[in-house]
């Protein structure tokens, strides 16, 4: 993998593991991942005269894409309801790399060499070494049911964007229209809840909207790594997110054991450089 691509996608992990920081530590979740969601569009509306019209091959994922990422949202908004962010986000990217690699070779066709599959074992590892730790100190069985649950719906539309991104001339335009389809939820998560809209802060408010800017940005970088590289490498790479995401919740959700951590850390760089070395 080349270095722009392998610095692309760090910046997109880092930008992944801010918003959802973001998400944990607001006190209305529903609401702020609506803000989130007007953060992604935003930029999207901004962008969408300059760029062409999806093709209709591209119609089908889009729309498939956005269902699955309906169910994530649900997931992720709930799992964080009952467990620490050092719990929910390791074990719903955990297992992402693997489970994208086995969806990339029986449905996409993607062999990837014996390098890139040690480096997406260690990735894996890595992120479930903090998944494990949290699970002993979790009582929330529910917790870590739904943050699996999450699991399964990233690894889906990893798979659905990477294969529906290469099938247009123009990344961009399909990066703009997910995002722009996708705001439909806006209404179904504000229309019920408009008491609780009414009461927010400014703070939080443009709180929840960097913070869908900086998801806009992630998954954007992303989508575009994902016409250069292998889509299984591209997802193992985003999810040293996680690693980001516990540093955070130690230092700014004071979230223990720190140990762990830097074990963790340690695996995931390994995997990241047998990456870059394919």
């Amino acid at each position: 993998m080349s270095a722009d691509i392998l610095t692309l996608v760090l910046m997109a992990a880092l930008f992944h593991a801010l918003w959802n920081a973001v998400v944990k530590g607001a006190g209305d979740r529903t609401i702020t991942f609506g803000l989130v969601m007007i953060g992604q569009t935003l930029p999207a509306l901004l962008i969408v005269p300059f760029v062409p019209l999806p093709n209709t091959a591209v119609l089908p994922y889009l729309f498939l894409s956005v269902v699955i990422h309906w169910g994530y949202y649900y997931f992720l908004v709930s799992a964080y309801r009952f467990g620490d962010l050092s719990l929910v986000y390791p074990i719903a990217r955990g297992l992402t790399p693997v489970l994208v690699a086995l969806g990339g070779l029986f449905i996409v066709g993607e062999i990837l060499p014996p390098l890139a599959w040690l480096g997406l074992m260690l990735i894996s590892f890595g992120i479930l070494i903090l998944a494990w730790t949290a699970i002993f100190k979790e009582q929330s069985f529910l917790g870590i049911m739904l943050a699996l649950g999450t699991s399964f719906m990233v690894s889906g539309y990893s798979l659905v964007d990477g294969m529906g991104v290469r099938l247009t001339e123009n990344a961009l335009s399909y990066i703009v229209w997910l995002f722009i389809i996708e705001a439909i939820a806006i209404i179904a998560i504000f229309a019920p809840r408009r008491d609780r809209l009414r009461i927010l802060t400014r703070r939080q408010i443009w709180t929840g909207i960097i913070g869908g800017v900086m998801a806009s940005i992630a998954y954007g970088l992303v989508l575009i790594a994902k016409t250069h590289a292998p889509i299984a490498m591209v997802s193992a790479l985003r999810e040293t997110s996680v690693v980001f995401a516990s540093l955070i919740g130690l230092i700014v959700f004071g979230e223990e054991p720190a140990r762990p951590r830097l074990m963790a850390a340690i695996i995931v760089a390994s995997g990241i450089v047998a990456l870059s070395l394919v």
